[in-house]
């Protein structure tokens, strides 16, 4: 059952339903209009690229969650194998 909102801090959406603000980044599916969401982008590219299972994932603390968390989520979900062996997260550099 859909009730419009976040039921728990760390679910995310493989589908995001269109908005007007989207603009010309929609999709017509069988599930609606919309677009994927930003973690999907991630795991399919990475999966064209470097295969099912990184060596290494790394960028900002700021991405373990939810970008990273959902990435692995969702890849090992459709793929069965572990997405990353060694994952490498760094602070904030400041200039």
């Amino acid at each position: 059952k859909f009730v419009g909102e976040k039921q728990d801090a760390k679910d995310f959406v493989l589908w995001k339903a269109y908005k007007d603000e989207d603009m010309d980044v929609v999709w017509d599916t069988k599930i609606g209009r919309g677009r994927p969401g930003w973690h999907i982008e991630c795991s399919a590219m990475a999966r064209k690229y470097l295969g099912d299972t990184l060596d290494l994932h790394a960028g900002g603390v700021d991405l373990v969650f939810p970008h990273h968390e959902n990435e692995r989520a969702q890849t090992e979900a459709a793929t069965g194998n572990p997405f990353c062996n060694c994952w490498i997260h760094n602070g904030f550099v400041n200039i």
